[in-house]
Protein backbone atom coordinates (compact mmCIF):
# COMPACT_ATOMS: atom_id res chain seq x y z
CA UNK A 1 0.00 0.00 0.00
CA UNK A 2 2.66 2.26 0.78
CA UNK A 3 4.71 1.58 -2.38
CA UNK A 4 0.96 2.49 -4.38
CA UNK A 5 0.66 5.75 -2.07
CA UNK A 6 4.82 6.71 -2.65
CA UNK A 7 4.58 5.76 -6.91
CA UNK A 8 0.85 8.05 -7.19
CA UNK A 9 2.78 10.85 -5.28
CA UNK A 10 5.54 10.72 -7.16
CA UNK A 11 3.13 10.89 -10.69
CA UNK A 12 1.35 13.73 -9.05
CA UNK A 13 4.43 15.59 -8.60
CA UNK A 14 5.69 14.85 -12.09
CA UNK A 15 2.13 16.06 -13.49
CA UNK A 16 2.36 19.22 -11.75
CA UNK A 17 6.11 19.91 -12.49
CA UNK A 18 5.23 19.62 -16.43
CA UNK A 19 2.26 21.96 -16.17
CA UNK A 20 4.13 24.48 -14.12
CA UNK A 21 6.89 24.27 -17.12
CA UNK A 22 4.43 24.48 -19.70
CA UNK A 23 2.92 28.00 -17.61
CA UNK A 24 6.06 28.91 -17.19
CA UNK A 25 6.97 28.48 -21.51
CA UNK A 26 3.27 29.71 -22.46
CA UNK A 27 4.31 32.85 -20.14
CA UNK A 28 7.90 33.48 -21.47
CA UNK A 29 6.37 33.18 -25.21
CA UNK A 30 3.70 35.89 -24.46
CA UNK A 31 6.25 38.20 -22.86
CA UNK A 32 8.03 37.83 -26.14
CA UNK A 33 5.37 38.90 -28.56
CA UNK A 34 4.86 41.81 -26.54
CA UNK A 35 1.81 40.23 -24.52
CA UNK A 36 2.86 41.25 -21.33
CA UNK A 37 -0.58 41.30 -19.41
CA UNK A 38 -1.62 38.04 -20.16
CA UNK A 39 2.20 37.06 -19.58
CA UNK A 40 1.43 38.35 -16.11
CA UNK A 41 -1.49 36.40 -15.71
CA UNK A 42 0.27 33.12 -16.66
CA UNK A 43 2.98 34.16 -14.20
CA UNK A 44 0.95 34.89 -11.51
CA UNK A 45 -1.32 31.27 -12.03
CA UNK A 46 2.41 29.65 -10.95
CA UNK A 47 2.58 32.16 -8.27
CA UNK A 48 -0.55 31.19 -6.70
CA UNK A 49 1.03 27.35 -6.61
CA UNK A 50 4.09 28.74 -4.30
CA UNK A 51 5.63 27.37 -6.99
CA UNK A 52 8.05 30.22 -6.93
CA UNK A 53 11.49 31.15 -7.71
CA UNK A 54 13.72 34.09 -8.69
CA UNK A 55 13.59 33.86 -11.87
CA UNK A 56 9.24 33.75 -12.10
CA UNK A 57 9.36 37.32 -9.76
CA UNK A 58 12.15 38.42 -12.32
CA UNK A 59 10.24 37.76 -15.37
CA UNK A 60 7.11 39.67 -13.15
CA UNK A 61 8.84 42.38 -13.00
CA UNK A 62 10.10 42.45 -16.52
CA UNK A 63 5.96 42.59 -17.55
CA UNK A 64 5.23 45.40 -15.37
CA UNK A 65 8.22 47.40 -16.42
CA UNK A 66 6.81 46.97 -19.47
CA UNK A 67 3.67 48.51 -18.82
CA UNK A 68 5.35 51.23 -16.83
CA UNK A 69 3.75 50.10 -13.45
CA UNK A 70 6.43 51.40 -11.27
CA UNK A 71 5.26 49.74 -7.73
CA UNK A 72 4.92 46.22 -9.39
CA UNK A 73 7.77 46.42 -10.79
CA UNK A 74 10.01 47.45 -7.60
CA UNK A 75 7.79 45.13 -5.76
CA UNK A 76 8.44 41.72 -7.92
CA UNK A 77 12.30 42.77 -8.29
CA UNK A 78 12.84 43.29 -4.81
CA UNK A 79 10.72 39.72 -4.24
CA UNK A 80 13.27 37.90 -6.71
CA UNK A 81 16.26 39.30 -4.90
CA UNK A 82 14.80 38.09 -1.81
CA UNK A 83 15.17 34.77 -3.19
CA UNK A 84 18.40 35.21 -4.96
CA UNK A 85 20.60 38.31 -3.39
CA UNK A 86 23.20 37.73 -6.07
CA UNK A 87 20.90 37.85 -9.20
CA UNK A 88 23.25 40.78 -11.27
CA UNK A 89 20.19 40.87 -13.77
CA UNK A 90 17.87 41.66 -10.93
CA UNK A 91 20.28 44.09 -9.37
CA UNK A 92 20.51 46.17 -12.88
CA UNK A 93 17.19 45.90 -14.21
CA UNK A 94 16.46 47.06 -10.53
CA UNK A 95 18.52 50.47 -10.38
CA UNK A 96 16.75 51.19 -13.63
CA UNK A 97 13.18 50.74 -12.38
CA UNK A 98 13.82 52.91 -9.27
CA UNK A 99 14.43 56.11 -11.63
CA UNK A 100 10.91 55.85 -12.23
CA UNK A 101 9.98 56.35 -8.20
CA UNK A 102 9.11 60.01 -7.67
CA UNK A 103 10.31 59.71 -4.43
CA UNK A 104 14.11 60.04 -3.96
CA UNK A 105 15.17 59.36 -0.21
CA UNK A 106 18.41 58.94 1.16
CA UNK A 107 19.45 57.04 3.35
CA UNK A 108 21.15 57.40 6.92
CA UNK A 109 24.80 57.08 7.07
CA UNK A 110 26.05 53.21 8.16
CA UNK A 111 28.38 52.51 10.58
CA UNK A 112 31.08 50.74 9.75
CA UNK A 113 29.39 47.38 11.09
CA UNK A 114 26.20 47.69 9.08
CA UNK A 115 28.24 48.78 5.53
CA UNK A 116 30.13 45.32 6.10
CA UNK A 117 26.35 43.52 6.99
CA UNK A 118 24.72 45.37 4.11
CA UNK A 119 28.13 44.70 1.40
CA UNK A 120 29.08 41.35 2.27
CA UNK A 121 27.18 39.02 4.58
CA UNK A 122 23.55 40.00 3.54
CA UNK A 123 24.69 38.64 -0.08
CA UNK A 124 23.79 35.45 1.19
CA UNK A 125 20.09 34.68 2.58
CA UNK A 126 19.67 33.51 5.46
CA UNK A 127 18.72 30.20 4.04
CA UNK A 128 22.02 30.24 2.10
CA UNK A 129 23.67 30.91 4.90
CA UNK A 130 22.40 28.01 6.75
CA UNK A 131 23.51 25.49 4.09
CA UNK A 132 26.83 26.86 4.64
CA UNK A 133 26.58 26.14 8.88
CA UNK A 134 25.35 22.76 7.69
CA UNK A 135 28.42 22.39 5.20
CA UNK A 136 30.76 23.56 7.44
CA UNK A 137 29.60 21.10 10.53
CA UNK A 138 29.96 18.17 7.96
CA UNK A 139 33.43 19.43 7.04
CA UNK A 140 34.38 19.45 10.50
CA UNK A 141 33.22 16.16 10.99
CA UNK A 142 35.17 14.69 8.71
CA UNK A 143 38.22 16.38 9.66
CA UNK A 144 37.91 15.12 13.30
CA UNK A 145 37.04 11.48 12.08
CA UNK A 146 40.82 11.73 10.09
CA UNK A 147 42.21 13.38 12.54
CA UNK A 148 41.18 10.25 15.08
CA UNK A 149 42.34 7.73 12.32
CA UNK A 150 45.88 9.34 11.35
CA UNK A 151 48.87 7.45 12.20
CA UNK A 152 51.34 10.14 11.79
CA UNK A 153 51.91 12.40 14.27
CA UNK A 154 52.04 15.46 11.01
CA UNK A 155 48.45 14.17 9.50
CA UNK A 156 47.34 14.07 12.81
CA UNK A 157 48.44 18.13 13.36
CA UNK A 158 47.26 18.99 10.03
CA UNK A 159 43.47 17.73 10.49
CA UNK A 160 43.47 18.66 14.07
CA UNK A 161 44.24 22.48 13.29
CA UNK A 162 41.75 22.30 10.20
CA UNK A 163 38.75 20.20 12.20
CA UNK A 164 39.76 23.37 14.64
CA UNK A 165 39.55 26.16 12.23
CA UNK A 166 36.17 24.13 10.44
CA UNK A 167 34.67 24.08 13.73
CA UNK A 168 35.70 28.13 14.23
CA UNK A 169 33.66 28.75 10.53
CA UNK A 170 30.71 26.59 11.54
CA UNK A 171 30.08 29.11 15.00
CA UNK A 172 31.00 32.50 12.98
CA UNK A 173 28.86 30.69 9.92
CA UNK A 174 25.77 29.79 12.33
CA UNK A 175 25.75 33.15 14.57
CA UNK A 176 25.82 35.02 10.56
CA UNK A 177 22.31 32.99 10.03
CA UNK A 178 20.95 33.77 13.26
CA UNK A 179 21.27 37.51 12.77
CA UNK A 180 20.96 37.66 9.11
CA UNK A 181 17.16 35.70 10.23
CA UNK A 182 16.50 37.96 13.07
CA UNK A 183 17.43 41.09 10.65
CA UNK A 184 14.99 39.74 8.15
CA UNK A 185 12.49 38.87 10.55
CA UNK A 186 12.45 42.29 11.93
CA UNK A 187 12.87 44.90 9.14
CA UNK A 188 9.41 44.09 7.18
CA UNK A 189 9.93 45.50 4.13
CA UNK A 190 7.31 46.79 1.67
CA UNK A 191 6.73 48.98 -1.36
CA UNK A 192 4.58 51.85 -1.94
CA UNK A 193 1.63 50.63 -4.63
CA UNK A 194 -0.81 53.61 -4.46
CA UNK A 195 0.00 56.29 -7.30
CA UNK A 196 -0.10 59.02 -4.13
CA UNK A 197 -0.94 58.72 -0.55
CA UNK A 198 -0.21 60.85 2.35
CA UNK A 199 1.41 59.45 5.53
CA UNK A 200 0.16 60.75 8.89
CA UNK A 201 1.43 61.51 12.28
CA UNK A 202 -1.37 59.12 13.77
CA UNK A 203 -3.52 56.00 12.51
CA UNK A 204 -6.57 58.33 11.94
CA UNK A 205 -8.06 60.43 8.67
CA UNK A 206 -8.40 63.28 10.81
CA UNK A 207 -4.43 63.02 11.81
CA UNK A 208 -1.91 65.64 10.70
CA UNK A 209 0.02 64.53 7.47
CA UNK A 210 3.58 64.63 7.96
CA UNK A 211 4.63 63.82 4.09
CA UNK A 212 3.31 62.39 0.77
CA UNK A 213 4.46 59.39 -1.12
CA UNK A 214 4.17 57.68 -4.37
CA UNK A 215 4.31 54.80 -5.52
CA UNK A 216 7.22 52.55 -6.11
CA UNK A 217 8.52 53.56 -2.80
CA UNK A 218 10.27 51.23 -0.29
CA UNK A 219 9.34 51.65 3.41
CA UNK A 220 9.76 49.11 6.45
CA UNK A 221 6.97 48.29 8.43
CA UNK A 222 7.51 48.62 12.30
CA UNK A 223 3.81 48.65 13.74
CA UNK A 224 0.19 47.48 12.94
CA UNK A 225 -3.54 49.11 14.04
CA UNK A 226 -6.39 48.23 12.15
CA UNK A 227 -6.60 48.95 8.65
CA UNK A 228 -2.87 51.13 9.58
CA UNK A 229 0.87 50.68 8.99
CA UNK A 230 3.30 52.24 10.91
CA UNK A 231 6.47 52.95 8.80
CA UNK A 232 9.81 54.02 8.58
CA UNK A 233 11.42 55.05 5.08
CA UNK A 234 15.24 54.95 4.78
CA UNK A 235 15.82 58.67 6.01
CA UNK A 236 14.43 58.01 9.33
CA UNK A 237 11.29 59.66 8.58
CA UNK A 238 7.89 57.93 10.71
CA UNK A 239 4.82 57.89 10.30
CA UNK A 240 1.61 55.73 9.80
CA UNK A 241 0.05 54.81 6.03
CA UNK A 242 -3.09 53.32 5.29
CA UNK A 243 -2.55 49.31 4.51
CA UNK A 244 -4.07 48.73 1.45
CA UNK A 245 -2.05 51.30 -0.17
CA UNK A 246 1.23 49.30 0.33
CA UNK A 247 2.64 45.89 -0.19
CA UNK A 248 4.72 43.75 2.22
CA UNK A 249 7.49 42.00 0.44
Amino acid sequence: MKKIVFLFLMIASSITAQSVDSLFTTANNLYKNGEFEKAIKKYKEIESQDLVSSELYYNLGNSYYKLNKVGPTIYYYEKALKIDPLNEDVKNNLVFAKRLALDNIEELPKTILQKFNQNYLQKLSYNQWAITVVLFSFIAAILFLFFYFANTPSKKRFYFVTSIISFFLLISSFFITYNQYQFSKNNIEAIVFAEKTEVRNAPTLNSEEVFTLHEGTKIYVLDAVDNWKKIKLADGKLGWIIAEEIKEL
